[in-house]
């Protein structure tokens, strides 16, 4: 195959796309296949001549599309939504052609620099403050993990690097019980450790508590422990939960540590002023994490972390061998170094794509109608016989149940093998509960109330 292939078989993938797009309301969302299924179909050696691309393709279409939950599907209400608006499927193809390796200035001078400038439009776009830079990530656990780097380094006064953690005493991050697993993760990966990731208890409405955090950082200095940084909650994903930003990032700021906020999927929702008192306070973070994928159209991945000051993590991260240089050129800035990979694609282009094609007021009426839509199938769902709203919608995430645990669960793989649409689990209070997350880009309303309509068939509760 060469491009002048390329140039055939794209047409046929885009036409493919655009029809795919138009049938999905007609494929179950979850895929219907058996583990092995898919691999037994497939041969066991790679071929050793070479194949026809009309076979290739031929065999895509009957193999793949069937056996793929459909992320696209206008009723996936599970997880968050990783959206891929035509704008930023048009821009990947584009970075995909060229293909470029992003890691320095002088590698991508184009990608580094619309990098730079889409940040700036986004901190404007959700009203973070002017003092903010950052840069964007594959997802929000590379971020979370950025940061915590950097908390570690920072209350090593920058000796972990070099030195290693032998001989230093216990690091302790604090962080919401609502927070996610990869500030776990981000603890395990960075040699701190998870049993010194220190969770917060939550007050009545699942927001970590301030006194309890200075408690436990307090309690923590007395015992010989070395508190490093505060990863707070924006939007949790088990119920939308929200920590009490501005009175926790005061506690951080009184006691010396860097604070990183995780608002991978509620972050998106800031571009509308009205969400904002959710937040109320980041401004003071260290760190802020949002994902243009899980609510702004633009495909995974792309996560944008925003840094009140990047040196420190440009401190902790960047590494510069002779190859690496940029000759006379020292007031660059290569991206590299913010992160934890040394590779990098061109994510902005597709941010790029579609904060121009969609404009932000576009955007916010998304955001507002799935919010609206959200909370009316809430009120259809706590119609239903039987059963009962766990947790109230925050912003377009409310969970519920039907019965006791094993009613719920058999309601919600009944629901999935269904197929018309697609709900996630979650466990709350030590409940199961069902996740209802309304978020993907091209859904309606009437797709968001297909949820009741399809509980009250299949539970026997229908009107």
């Amino acid at each position: 195959m060469d491009h002048d292939d390329l140039a055939h078989w794209s047409k046929r993938a885009a036409d493919w796309a655009r029809d795919y797009h138009r049938g999905l309301r007609d494929r179950p969302v979850r895929a219907q296949t058996a583990p092995g299924e898919t691999a037994a179909r497939l041969p066991q050696r790679a071929p050793e001549a070479p194949e026809p691309i009309e076979t290739i393709f031929a065999d895509f279409e009957c193999i793949v599309p069937d056996a793929m939950t459909h992320w696209q599907h206008p009723r996936f209400f599970g997880y968050f939504p990783a959206n891929a608006a035509p704008a930023s499927m048009l821009a990947e193809q584009l970075a995909n052609a060229m293909a470029a390796q992003c890691m320095l200035w002088q590698t991508a001078p184009a990608a580094t620099e619309i990098e730079q400038v889409i940040v700036g439009w986004l901190r404007d776009a959700l009203g973070l403050g002017a003092r903010f830079t950052g840069t964007i990530h594959d997802s929000a656990t590379t971020a979370t993990l950025s940061a915590v780097l950097t908390m570690r380094e920072r209350a090593l006064d920058w000796a972990g690097n070099a030195g290693g953690l032998s001989g230093q005493p216990r690091i302790r991050l604090y962080a919401s019980a609502q927070g996610h697993s990869s500030i776990d993760k981000a603890a395990r990966i960075a040699g701190i450790g998870q049993e010194n990731l220190v969770r917060i208890a939550t007050d009545a409405d699942f927001a970590l508590d301030p006194e309890r955090l200075e408690a436990a950082i307090r309690a923590d200095r007395a015992a010989g422990h070395l508190p490093a940084g505060v990863i707070l909650c924006a939007g949790g994903t088990g119920i939308g939960a929200f920590d009490r930003i501005g009175p926790a990032l005061a506690v951080a700021r009184a006691q010396g540590l860097y604070s990183h906020v995780d608002a991978a999927w509620a972050g998106s929702a800031m571009i509308c002023p009205e969400f904002r008192p959710l937040w109320d306070g980041v401004d003071a973070a260290d760190s802020v994490v949002m994902n243009p994928h899980k609510w702004l159209g633009a495909q995974f991945d792309c996560s944008v972390q925003f840094l009140a000051d990047p040196a420190p993590q440009v401190r902790t991260l960047g590494l510069r061998p002779d190859y690496l240089q940029t000759l006379g050129r020292s007031d660059v800035t290569d991206f590299n170094e913010w992160t934890v990979p040394l590779g990098r694609r061109f994510r902005a282009l597709k941010l790029w794509f579609v904060l121009r094609a969609y404009g932000l007021e576009g955007l916010r009426t998304r955001i507002r109608n799935h919010v609206a839509w959200a909370a009316e199938a809430r009120d259809a769902i706590a119609a239903l016989p039987g059963f009962q709203i766990v947790t109230e919608p925050r912003l377009s995430l409310f969970t519920f149940a039907f019965g006791d645990e094993a009613r719920t669960a058999a309601l919600l793989q009944e629901v999935n093998d269904d197929g018309r649409v697609y709900l996630t689990q979650t466990r709350h209070l030590g409940r199961f509960v069902i996740r209802v997350q309304v978020g993907q880009f091209d859904c309606t309303r009437e797709d968001v109330m297909t949820i009741p309509r399809v509980l009250g068939e299949l539970s026997g509760a229908a009107a």
